[in-house]
């Protein structure tokens, strides 16, 4: 007898492996004449009913099964994630914020440049802590808040509070160098 990964010889056959009498039929399933492709008006039939194709039994029978929750515990074991695992959409939200600050950190940097007023710069310099924070964050919960790697929260409040600092001191030298540019003119 051979090993095959199911008892039965195919997934949807009635038939026993080694077995030699043939699988049994159900009858076919009916339905109204009236939804049949068929347009035939000399077609003679004793039924105004027709049978239902296989295949559309067979999609039936699929749809069937996902829907049903024994298959759902089926489909946990290949897609299972720990019950805080973050949803997709605050996944999206936490990419975005990470992209928009870059971006802002850029932008403000440009501004700078082009204002030909460096202590902008300086605020981009201090939007850096920020942003290794935001990458604690997202690494921790990357890794489903595992405890191992709790120092990364600790870490994260840390840089939130440099960062914070920084920033405000950014912004008094800007403050400052504004009205420095203010009264030589």
């Amino acid at each position: 007898m051979s090993a095959t990964p199911f008892p039965s010889a195919t997934l949807f056959s009635t038939r026993r492996p080694n077995s030699a009498a043939p699988p049994y039929q159900s009858p076919p399933l009916l339905r109204p004449r009236s939804l049949s492709s068929s347009n035939d008006p000399n077609q003679k039939s004793s039924s105004p009913l027709k049978p239902i194709p296989t295949k559309t039994l067979a999609l039936v029978a699929l749809i069937d099964y996902a829907a049903t929750p024994s298959s759902a515990s089926a489909l946990d074991l290949v897609l299972s994630e720990p019950a805080n695992a973050l949803s997709l959409p605050t996944w999206a939200i936490h990419v975005s914020s990470v992209a928009e600050w870059i971006t802002a950190m850029a932008l403000v940097w440009q501004y700078g440049e082009k204002s030909g007023i460096e202590s902008w710069k300086g605020l981009s310099w201090a939007m850096v802590p920020l942003l290794g924070g935001a990458f604690c964050a997202c690494t921790w919960h990357f890794f489903y808040n595992s405890e191992s790697l709790d120092f990364l929260v600790a870490l994260q409040g840390a840089l939130t509070i440099i960062g914070n600092s920084t920033m405000c001191f950014a912004a008094y030298r800007i403050y400052k160098s504004c009205q420095k540019s203010s009264e030589n003119t």
